[in-house]
């Protein structure tokens, strides 16, 4: 039920006059997620709560609007169509990180194209019957799983999607040919208007007709394909293209893809949230990658250059420095995910250090004269005993000695 009066706008957001554009965003979008119909389902006083609010934001959002409003009052707007009220204004984006769908596109919040708001206000039969004919369909919403190497280099995937499209039979009618009749309650405007006079004043009390509920119109025979409904199901394959440097959440719209609009209403539209696959080898930081590397403990000692290292192209090689520890980064610029037109993030080279097993005796002497050596180079005073148990390395000198004796023999 509509009625004459309306309520002041900075009432309705629950603000003060002076308010600055910060508070009117914050209390705007507090009681809208509030009042939202998907959080509020079936709920109609939340429906007609929130169509207050939207009217109420894009006017005191509006630095020219605004100062009308405040200096006549609701009077100031008249004249003013919807597109002039609400064409500015990006309702979308205000809840599109809460999941939440487009309040002023997907429910018909606004008062249509080209309508003044006091037409909304006293009741334009015409223009609301015809809203309710065409009426844009809602949004679709799906997930798509990609790979890694996907995402760097860019694709085009298909998916398969089930959805509503307009009936080809009735053209979204719902009514076979010359299955339609005129109202008899409402006379084809959808709409019962009530009038009431007190002195000089007219009310007038405007309700949705419930023969036609709203449409101005009844369907005496049902379209035989779609049972009156005005659209079917049906399956579709769409390709999507996949751009590069795509990460998990990124939402790719595509355009007239989603739910069939009622009437000569248009489609609504595909979101399709992408999710890149954990890799085995590789993992991902926003641009950048990590990936793991097992080296030897003389490399990690002598350091030079380490060959294999998975790369998004193929393998690369790294130069690393003498004394490289466990677990050390080194990073790698230019080689990681695609960021901007050619830039790219870097790969990150995590260094890990395996160390030997089942050592021969010969490696553990090895292993303990190098232990002695570097303990006399940090302590010269230390004297070091051989280990027993493990063999000698013989001398430069005698290793010279009994090479020539052999020659000799020979």
């Amino acid at each position: 039920m509509e009625t004459l009066v309306k309520r002041d706008y900075y009432d309705v957001l629950g603000i003060d006059r002076n308010a600055d554009d910060s508070a009117i965003k914050q209390a705007y979008r507090r009681l809208a997620i509030k009042c939202h119909p998907d959080r509020n389902p079936g709920d109609r006083q939340a429906v007609e709560r929130m169509k207050e609010l939207n009217e109420a934001y894009a006017v005191l959002s509006d630095p020219q609007k605004r100062h009308r409003y405040d200096a006549y009052g609701h009077s100031g707007l008249q004249g003013y169509t919807a597109d002039d009220i609400f064409g500015a204004v990006d309702f979308g984006s205000i809840f599109r990180e809460f999941g939440l769908r487009n309040i002023f596109s997907d429910f018909g919040f606004g008062f249509g194209s080209g309508r003044s708001i006091f037409d909304n206000f006293f009741g334009n039969s015409a223009t609301r019957v015809k809203e309710l004919e065409s009426r844009k369909g809602a949004d679709l919403e799906c997930e798509l799983e990609i790979e890694l190497e996907e995402a760097f280099s860019g694709t085009e995937k298909k998916i398969n999607l089930p959805r509503t499209e307009v009936c080809p039979s009735c053209r979204g009618t719902g009514a076979a040919r010359g299955g339609i009749s005129t109202c008899k309650d409402c006379g084809g405007t959808g709409q019962i208007v009530r009038e009431q006079r007190s002195g000089y004043s007219v009310f007038r009390q405007i309700t949705t007709c419930r023969r036609c509920r709203g449409q101005g119109r009844m369907i005496t025979t049902p379209c035989h394909k779609c049972q009156g409904k005005g659209s079917i199901e049906i399956e579709r394959d769409i390709t999507v293209q996949i751009p590069k440097g795509a990460d998990t959440g990124h939402m790719i719209k595509v355009e007239g893809e989603g739910e069939a609009g009622s009437g000569r209403g248009e489609a609504g539209d595909l979101y399709i949230k992408l999710c890149v696959k954990e890799h085995p080898i590789f993992e991902r930081r926003k641009s950048d990658i990590y990936v793991k590397k097992e080296i030897t403990v003389t490399q990690a000692l002598l350091g030079g250059k380490v060959y294999g290292i998975p790369g998004l192209e193929g393998d690369i090689a790294i130069q690393i420095p003498e004394g490289t520890e466990d677990g050390t980064i080194i990073k790698v610029l230019g080689q990681g995910m695609p960021k901007f037109e050619d830039e790219r993030g870097d790969e990150h080279v995590i260094i890990k250090v395996a160390l030997p097993k089942n050592l021969s005796q010969e490696e553990k002497a090895l292993l303990y004269q190098f232990g002695r050596m570097r303990m006399l180079n940090l302590d010269p005073l230390y004297l070091c005993q051989p280990c027993p148990g493990f063999p000698e390395l013989p001398s430069p000198n005698k290793a010279n000695s009994s090479d020539k004796k052999k020659e000799k023999q020979k």
